[in-house]
């Protein structure tokens, strides 16, 4: 998304897996968008976090965006990372994906770090 001034409305986002105390590399991530909180979503760009655990392709916004929304697909990864097989755990991921959505502005970077482990996550928005 572009202001008038031109400036771009963009999002970017990493994964770090707290419990190996490491990026995440290889999670599957959408990007999708909405114009108003009652509209459905339409699928903006699909990416994949690089061995630094980040997506950097993510296209800007188009102009019309009100909510932004990053899923991201994680029970591959906690599979892969050997997270699925720990003791007095059932096979497969607590949260097999994890969905974050939040209220963009125009001309705004916002950068949506996800903190990963096998029974939580937390984001924050980052600069």
């Amino acid at each position: 998304m572009a202001t008038a001034s031109g400036a771009r409305t963009s999002v970017s986002t990493h994964i770090l897996d707290t419990t190996l105390g490491r990026p995440a590399a290889g999670v599957a991530v959408e990007l999708s968008v909405r114009p108003a909180g009652d509209a459905p979503w339409a699928a903006h760009a699909v990416s994949r976090t690089d061995a630094d655990g980040r997506c950097k392709d993510l296209p800007a916004l188009p102009g019309s965006t009100a909510h932004a929304r990053l899923r991201f697909e994680v029970e591959p990864y906690l599979d892969r990372a050997g997270h699925a097989s720990a003791e007095g755990r059932p096979a497969g991921a607590f949260f097999p994906e994890v969905a974050v959505v939040f209220a963009v502005e125009p001309g705004q970077h916002y950068h949506v770090p996800l903190l990963l482990n096998p029974f939580g996550y937390s984001v924050y928005r980052g600069s």
